[in-house]
Order: structure tokens, then sequence, then C-alpha cells
């Protein structure tokens, strides 16, 4: 039983804030995979993920993340994470995702 993921984006001058809402799992992983793929080529700027709402991510969400990467670098761009929750936060350094992604406050 998945909670709802709700995504929504802003677009700035040299970035496109992605502020995430609930959890991300196996479930709902292809949604949130299809419209970060569809901003990363439509805008071809920095991603900056609020993680502020999100409460929850499972291996499947963090692999997610990881492909992001790869495709926002095809572009010369960066993907920054911001407002961790400490236990997702926790996940991304004992995964040592936290040296892939530019963690931010």
């Amino acid at each position: 039983m998945s909670s709802e993921l709700i995504i929504r984006e802003e677009y700035t001058d040299n970035a496109v804030i992605v502020f995430l809402s609930g959890e991300v799992d196996i479930y709902n992983s292809q949604k949130l995979k299809e419209k970060l793929y569809q901003i990363i080529d439509d805008s071809k700027k920095d991603l900056k993920m609020d993680c502020t709402g999100l409460n929850y991510i499972d291996s499947t969400g963090l692999g997610i993340f990881v492909g992001a990467l790869k495709k926002v670098k095809q572009y010369d761009k960066k993907i920054y994470i911001c407002k961790l929750k400490d236990n997702i936060k926790k996940l991304f350094l004992i995964t040592g995702l936290d040296k892939l992604f530019i963690i931010e406050e």
C-alpha cells in the first residue's frame, strides 16, 4: 500500500525546483521517473529537489534519483537535494549518495 506522491515544479531562470511530498516507493516511482526525465529534457537546467514534504523513499526511489542525475549530467547540469528529513538524509549517508548529489539544508 503506497502513500500518495505529489510532484510540483517551479521554473526559475537557472533551475527547476521540484517539490516532492508524500512517499516514493516501488508503486509510484515510475511516476517520479517520468516527471523528472520530462523536466530534465524540456528545461535542460539544474534541478533543485525540495524534499520538505518527502516522508519516505525506498531503494527504487533512490535509483530514480541516480538515474535522473545521470540524465541531467548529459546536459552538464547538476541536481541539488534540499531540505531532507533526518531519516532520508541518513539513507543518503549510508548509501554514499551524499557524495554524488549536492545536499543542501
